[in-house]
């Protein structure tokens, strides 16, 4: 019985992993946003939000959450039913991400700022919306707000044309003797 307990016990235990998440609202400012609202199947394309921490205190973990790199299908006959719009090539440097969708790049000292900049390619062609919103932390005790209190967030509307980027071909040079 000592054992079924030892091993209960084992399962799922511990701390909760927003135990030192502050329940707290941080300001912070989104200096600039931006995504190119045409692109083309293949092509590479940069997303970069630039965030300030005007906060007077530091910011324990900046992060940024994308929605709409992926679009969803209910169709029963896929496995996953999340079909990809964009490819992230290239994530934020220095930014750790265990969530599929959240980015973060740790605590923020007041006055800092922090780019998040993704590049991405596009795999599927249509008018999407893609959204961002900023947070002070992973867990939600720690909440992000504009100067004027409300969220910071944003959305891009982009075009994916199904014409795939020029190529550009380069003769070959051969070398004479």
């Amino acid at each position: 019985m000592a054992a079924l307990a030892l091993m209960l016990g084992a399962c799922g235990g511990g701390d909760k992993q927003d135990k030192n998440e502050p329940s707290s609202t941080f300001k912070v400012d989104v200096l600039s946003a931006s995504f190119p609202g045409k692109q083309r199947i293949g092509e590479s394309t940069t997303l970069a939000i630039t965030v300030k921490n005007v906060d007077t205190r530091e910011v324990p973990n900046m992060a940024v959450t994308i929605d709409g790199f992926d679009q969803r299908r209910d169709d029963p006959s896929l496995s996953d039913p999340k079909r990809p719009i964009w490819i992230v090539n290239t994530p934020p440097e220095n930014a750790a991400s265990a969530f599929v969708n959240t980015w973060w790049v740790g605590p923020v000292p007041a006055g800092q700022t922090r780019t998040f900049r993704w590049k991405v390619g596009a795999v599927r062609s249509g008018t999407y919306s893609l959204r961002y919103r900023v947070g002070a932390g992973l867990h939600g005790k720690a909440k992000a707000v504009l100067p004027d209190n409300s969220a910071p967030k944003g959305s891009f509307i982009v075009q994916v044309t199904r014409n795939p980027r020029p190529v550009k071909f380069v003769e070959a040079q051969t070398e004479q003797k």
